[in-house]
């Protein structure tokens, strides 16, 4: 009996300690980051703070598929999609057989957290925003197992007002103006 106690006790603070928040930025490249960030920050719109998540969807996502996501963002462990296009086809690939849900692109962005090494439930837990640039913090299990045909992956809502960037791995990727997502949809 107190070895099954035990057991669970440490059962459940390994799994605490194994859930990490992927900090999704500028890691080596400081200086850079830096000054992408100061330049993201002349705009006196952009936010500082926490962003409320307003919807989140957790799942299996097949690494074949990878190409669905935006180009500059495959590769990376957080990245945005920020059109219907993109996000019906990758919804479509995440739920399947489930209806995508209508985002007003306009006026949100769908983050998007996934494993990169090894297969690890995860979750966006929460983004913040410093000078514009949103950095998606996900919680993820720890294994050994490597991703072969899937990676795990969690999509977020989250309004896009005051965003003028996301931290993805080692660089700053621009969230696209309103201008600019219509002339990309022509």
């Amino acid at each position: 009996m107190i070895i099954r106690l035990w057991n669970n006790t440490l059962r459940k603070a390994v799994q605490v300690l194994a859930c990490i928040a992927i900090t999704t930025g500028c890691a080596g490249h400081i200086s850079d980051c830096r000054a992408e960030t100061g330049k993201l920050a002349q705009n006196s719109q952009n936010l500082d703070g926490e962003v409320e998540i307003l919807e989140s969807w957790q799942g299996d996502y097949p690494v074949d598929r990878f190409n669905l996501l935006p180009e500059k963002q495959r590769e990376q462990p957080a990245g945005f999609i920020d059109d219907v296009k993109t996000f019906e086809g990758v919804w479509k690939t995440f739920k399947p057989g489930e209806a995508a849900p209508k985002i007003d692109f306009r006026a949100n962005l769908v983050l998007f957290a996934r494993n990169t090494q090894f297969y690890n439930s995860i979750r966006i837990g929460k983004v913040k925003v410093k000078n514009g640039v949103a950095e998606v913090l996900a919680m993820e299990t720890m294994s050994a197992m490597p991703i072969e045909d899937k990676a795990a992956m969690s999509l977020a809502i989250v309004p896009r007002q005051g965003i003028a960037a996301i931290q993805a791995g080692g660089e700053n990727i621009p969230v696209r103006t309103e201008r600019e997502q219509k002339e990309a949809s022509q």
